[in-house]
């Protein structure tokens, strides 16, 4: 139950990040698709606003970046700053 009283607000904070990294990845020229409700161009984007907290669409998004598996893969190999986690809003 380690971290249970702010897990509230960590989600929160995670909701809020991965709605502005889906905003600017839905704009960004190298990025091919994104896949996230919050989304208005999302194909479930009313059904997620109707039974989702307001501008709480989820901490999880996904998102194809053009130039196919080469380009995917360069960009994994890239990334700096995210790691791949099994665990979202853990306090571990």
């Amino acid at each position: 139950l380690q971290g249970l009283e702010t897990l509230s607000l960590r989600l929160d904070r995670i909701c809020e990040n991965a709605q502005e990294i889906a905003n600017f990845l839905d704009e960004h020229p190298q990025v091919e698709w994104v896949n996230y409700p919050g989304l208005p161009s999302h194909p479930s984007f009313k059904l997620a606003s109707k039974y989702f907290l307001p501008g709480r669409y989820g901490p999880v998004l996904s998102f194809g970046v053009k130039g196919g598996k080469s380009a995917g893969e360069k960009f994994i190999n890239s990334v700096n700053l995210a790691s791949h986690l099994a665990n979202v809003g853990d306090a571990k």
